[in-house]
């Protein structure tokens, strides 16, 4: 196979590197932070092949700028940041690296869940302040799982990781989808509901649906104020899935108990008045980030690189 030459916008894991080099000539970043857009037009001239993070805005502009890049890997689940039916009209191959970061995403949802209903991270600043005195009946309550209802807006892989993992905590699983998923499918009890019974039911709602024009802000205020105001709202997804505004007044007015985040709006700013609010448990969107994922993923980008210079159909193409 002839040595196409590959560009990778920001280090990946060395395995991927590795695997990559063995059949490409293959340049890296020397930065470790985002590129400029002209950084990227300068850095992938002779590239063929793109690989992308999650933070690359790929869209038409960019990608006229790029004119020998026939495919981009992109080094994430999510692609909300390509235009990809563009791509597809350049006939530029546009792939993902789903199903390898499934169960430690599905952990740090977990994690949100366990975190705000048991106040975790306001305790942990509270004993780091020197403020702890002791404890007496009414002490920093929080509530227990048992018997509670999990919502689960999006029951793709993400979210039936979720719920499998909170049926041991004793939560009961409402979902809502496009579509209702057959129980054997989904391997648990789960039981659809409309968006409005998912909003009014649950003690917890987590999100794991992607970013799409249907779905962008599909929780603002007129959503919280359908929830109870002892529920809590955790996001693992995408930022804009939700109006981050209106969460804040959410959880100011007590609209809502509290929120674990782990991606925002306008990533990587945070909305100033979150920082500030005790009911809120802020992640620095660390859903991928455990060393063995970050490995698969570049393993994933490097395969889907290799398939489509062989004329094979790259196996996570997405457009």
């Amino acid at each position: 196979m002839e040595r196409k030459q590959i560009f990778v916008t920001r280090r990946i894991p060395e395995a991927g590197l590795e695997r990559l080099q063995e059949f490409f000539g293959v340049q890296v970043s020397p930065f470790d932070r985002n590129l400029s857009r002209d950084e990227i037009v300068e850095m992938a001239a002779g590239a063929e092949g793109l690989v992308s993070m999650a933070s690359d805005p790929l869209d038409r502009a960019l990608m006229d700028r790029l004119t020998r890049v026939r495919i981009i890997a992109n080094y994430a689940v999510g692609f909300d940041n390509i235009d990809t039916a563009y791509a597809a009209q350049r006939d530029i191959a546009v792939t993902n690296t789903p199903d390898v970061l499934t169960q430690a995403t599905a952990d740090i949802a977990t994690i949100l869940i366990l975190c705000t209903a048991r106040r975790v991270v306001e305790g942990d600043r509270l004993v780091r302040s020197g403020k702890f005195k002791g404890i007496y009946p009414t002490f920093f309550l929080g509530i227990e799982l048992e018997n509670k209802i999990l919502g689960i807006y999006g029951m793709g892989r993400i979210g039936r990781a979720v719920a499998k993992k909170a049926v041991s905590f004793g939560l009961k699983i409402i979902y809502h989808d496009k579509i209702p998923y057959d129980a054997e499918s989904l391997g648990i009890h789960a039981r659809y509901v409309s968006f409005n019974e998912l909003l009014t039911e649950s003690d917890f709602i987590s999100v794991h649906a992607p970013l799409t024009a249907e779905t962008r802000h599909r929780f603002t205020r007129k959503e919280f104020e359908r929830m109870k105001n002892s529920a809590y709202f955790i996001n693992t997804a995408r930022g804009p899935l939700v109006k981050e505004d209106d969460l804040v007044f959410a959880l100011k007015q007590g609209l809502i108990a509290g929120a674990g985040l782990d991606v925002y709006e306008h990533e990587p700013k945070v909305h100033p008045d979150l920082i500030t609010l005790d009911n809120a448990v802020l992640l620095p969107h660390i859903g991928s980030a455990a060393i063995e994922v970050r490995e698969r993923m570049a393993f994933v980008v490097a395969e889907n690189l290799i398939a489509f210079f062989k004329g094979d159909s790259p196996p996570n193409r997405v457009n």
